[in-house]
């Protein structure tokens, strides 16, 4: 019987896809550092984001629509989705219009906007947060603690909180920093499940290479 129980408590938790667009209520801001995504994933896809000549730090991963506790993706829109040129338009800074198309499939839908308004909001959103110039000048990888990254944020940003965003590990390195946002792009507190604070004392974090 108790297994019955909990399989039940776990469809209950299970988040669904295909929601109703607009119905959200903040923005989680996830700026990427490239070189992390580069040796874990994208060397081996041979992503134009990871080329030798490429010269890419914190990327922009998404700005996803957040429920309080949660999150909507595949939403059901009317609006069209975004043209080629639109996506490519996004590559400078998402690293590659693959990962622009992706977002507005998965979470660009469920703003409630047009494509090209998404990727106008991501962008206007990215602009606004200072990347602390520190890591791109790293001429090797070192290894640091994950809260360094997160005090190198909240110095460059006045009106940031710890609360208001979390560092991310993957492998042992430095993954993301996720920033939570107001529908009108202020920051604001993170709901709890969206903070996934690294606690690692010696995180990988690679040099651009």
């Amino acid at each position: 019987m108790r297994w019955i129980v909990v399989l039940l408590l776990s469809v209950g938790l299970a988040r669904a896809e295909g929601e109703r667009a607009g119905d959200f209520d903040y923005y989680l801001l996830a700026l990427s550092w490239s070189p992390t995504w580069c040796a874990l994933e994208g060397d081996d896809r041979g992503s134009p984001q990871c080329d030798a000549d490429a010269d890419f730090g914190w990327v922009l991963h998404g700005l996803w629509p957040q429920y309080e506790d949660g999150w909507p993706s595949f939403c059901r829109t009317p609006a069209r989705d975004p043209s080629r040129g639109q996506t490519r338009a996004m590559a400078d800074i998402m690293g590659s219009s693959g990962l622009a198309w992706y977002q507005w499939k998965k979470h660009g839908r469920c703003t409630g906007l047009s494509a090209q308004d998404y990727y106008d909001t991501a962008r206007r959103a990215f602009d606004a947060v200072v990347r602390p110039d520190v890591f791109r000048k790293l001429s090797k990888p070192v290894k640091l603690p994950a809260k360094v990254v997160e005090e190198a944020f909240l110095k460059e940003n006045p009106g940031l909180e710890p609360d208001m965003l979390t560092v991310t590990c993957k492998a042992g390195r430095i993954q993301e920093v996720r920033l939570c946002l107001t529908k009108d792009l202020e920051p604001r507190i993170c709901g709890a499940d969206t903070v996934r604070d690294c606690r690692m004392p010696d995180a990988l974090l690679q040099h651009i290479r």
